[in-house]
């Protein structure tokens, strides 16, 4: 068996292994005990989102665009997804979502976002879940959503750019292939002029390797229970 496929192998076992929690503002994450981490924040996973993603990115473009293309790295349980079609108002928003390892249905509805997120949240949140992987669909009439089980360093973006990036990966100690500095070049080269990635990660060698692809970057206040977030603009 090839490497790669040996870490395939290895991912999808850890995946089985998810448990459900309640996070410190009543909703609800996955841990992933062998890897000893969360999908979300144990502080608060829909604090988080809206600190990180929403606060910091979407609402940073809203006044400047009609229209706005998203790309998220780690749509995990789809809740970044959800809480952003239900804030855009009148643009129209069209929205990537890459995972390779997509969260179990079935586990999914056992997660009771229901009793977390308003009604509208919740049922943009099990629309995302129900959307095939690698076709556009329209979900509202301004959110197109797009979920592809493509990693960042095998996605072809076909020379699209997008406006804003959620970049929502585990942390550099868990998946550090994902915070390589040949991903933030390849991400600089498919992010519009003036577009800006978000992160809840502030480590000094991830914010020094977004400077090096070429963003301006920014530190700004973390979500609770944590300091510092980075927010990264192309110039």
């Amino acid at each position: 068996m090839s490497r790669a496929r040996n870490q395939i192998h290895i991912v999808l076992w850890r995946m089985s292994q998810l448990q459900i929690i309640k996070t410190e503002d009543g909703s609800p994450s996955l841990w992933n005990p062998d890897l000893g981490e969360t999908y979300h924040s144990r502080y608060g996973a829909v604090q988080e989102s809206l600190h990180v993603f929403i606060k910091s990115g979407l609402n940073a473009l809203i006044p400047e665009k009609s229209e706005l293309s998203i790309l998220e790295i780690g749509l995990g349980t789809g809740l970044n997804a959800a809480l952003t079609a239900t804030r855009i108002g009148e643009m129209r928003v069209a929205y990537t979502g890459l995972e390779p390892f997509p969260v179990d249905l079935e586990l999914l509805e056992q997660m009771k976002f229901g009793e977390a997120l308003a009604v509208e949240e919740f049922n943009f949140l099990t629309a995302i879940w129900a959307a095939p992987f690698e076709d556009a669909l329209e979900i509202g009439k301004d959110f197109t959503l797009t979920k592809s089980k493509s990693g960042i360093a095998d996605f072809d973006s076909s020379g699209r750019e997008f406006h804003l990036i959620y970049f929502d990966a585990f942390a550099p100690e868990i998946q550090s292939e994902l915070w390589e500095p040949a991903v933030f070049r390849k991400i600089f080269k498919m992010t519009s002029i003036g577009g800006i990635l978000v992160t809840y990660c502030a480590k000094g060698q991830v914010r020094r390797d977004l400077i090096e692809a070429g963003f301006q970057v920014e530190k700004l206040e973390g979500p609770p229970g944590k300091r510092h977030m980075l927010r990264a603009t192309k110039p």
